[in-house]
């Protein structure tokens, strides 16, 4: 079906006349153009280009709670990456549309980023985990041993990477170091500008990776319980963590099994879980239904903010990719208490 669609809307653009285009700034204000698909590369963005931020056209094309997994480009969308000089992407199972869209681009020379393959081998396999909805009769036995994966093997996921880099700082770097290299290539001009924002923003990522360290080193519990989809691997691999939930990150799922709620209400009872985690979008209507299936249902909900609800509003009112995680910082301290 997104095949269908892009092609779709492929056909609609080569009846759109293209006006104003250069080779370097594709439109006729002369000003580089960067595409970016979600909130925190668009935020990496920001970052590194600082005070030269009114010079470029920066567009976010998943905004307003758009949910990354049922995205589908408008003709405007296609358009504006049709003629960018930078288009940045997750690169996962979400994105098929985006060949389409490279293949018929009207701007040929234009840097592309795929941030699943820039990791290389730290990309990861959607994982499922024990007593996840779908995954009730599986033998689970060895997935605590087997958290940290090594070469993935072991899961059978229609091997679909996860989709969620960015929750990792670590990726976060790596992506950021990509994404300067390129903006330096295509502005040399402020290159060294740009590598002296890169540097200062790096520096406060490495210091809240060491606060996230600080926080699990003190912990009391080491695992997290989700009742909701699981879109953190990348963040609970990084920090040693154990994570139970619902729902696979990526999962289109709504409604919980009562296999699944009661694995789950049983592992809050069986941990003394003191919280049930909950991404910013849900409706907490599972992690209630979990609570209110344990031994004294006094458990608190927490949200773990994942990103993909950031609205054009929030960025006005200052939101950042940082902040967000700095609030994720103290979320994660409360519930692993």
């Amino acid at each position: 079906m997104k095949q269908l669609i892009v092609f779709i809307l492929v056909l609609s653009l080569l009846i759109i006349p293209m006006t104003g285009c250069k080779q370097t700034g594709t439109v006729s204000d002369g000003k580089l153009n960067i595409v970016c698909t979600i909130f925190p590369q668009y935020d990496w963005v920001r970052q590194i280009l600082g005070d030269k931020a009114d010079d470029v056209n920066l567009t976010l094309l998943l905004k307003n709670r758009i949910d990354l997994h049922s995205y589908q480009p408008s003709v405007d969308d296609m358009a504006k990456i049709s003629s960018c000089d930078l288009f940045i992407y997750v690169g996962g199972e979400s994105d098929l549309w985006v060949d389409g869209a490279l293949k018929e681009a009207a701007n040929k020379k234009m840097i592309v980023i795929n941030l699943l393959e820039t990791l290389g081998n730290a990309a990861k396999i959607e994982e499922i985990l024990e007593g996840m909805e779908a995954d009730h009769d599986e033998d689970d036995e060895d997935d605590e041993d087997d958290h940290d994966h090594g070469d993935e093997d072991d899961h059978d996921h229609g091997d679909e990477y996860d989709e969620h880099i960015w929750l990792s700082l670590s990726n976060a770097v790596s992506g950021r170091n990509v994404i300067a290299d390129a903006i330096s290539s295509l502005d040399t001009g402020n290159a060294d500008k740009y590598k002296n924002n890169l540097d200062a923003y790096l520096a406060d990522i490495l210091a809240l990776d060491a606060d996230f360290r600080t926080v699990v080193s003190a912990a009391p519990v080491r695992t997290l319980l989700f009742g909701d989809r699981f879109p953190f691997r990348y963040l609970m691999d990084d920090y040693g963590l154990t994570p139970y939930a619902a729902f696979s990150g990526c999962s289109a799922e709504t409604e919980a099994s009562f296999e699944t709620i009661i694995f789950l209400a049983g592992k809050v009872d069986e941990l003394d879980l003191k919280a049930v985690v909950v991404t910013e979008s849900s409706n907490m209507s599972i992690a209630r239904t979990i609570i209110n299936n344990t031994k004294n249902k006094s458990q608190q909900i927490m949200v773990l903010d994942s990103m993909q609800s950031v609205t054009e509003n929030d960025v006005k009112n200052g939101v950042t990719y940082f902040s967000i995680m700095d609030s994720n910082l103290s979320v994660l301290k409360d519930a692993l208490k």
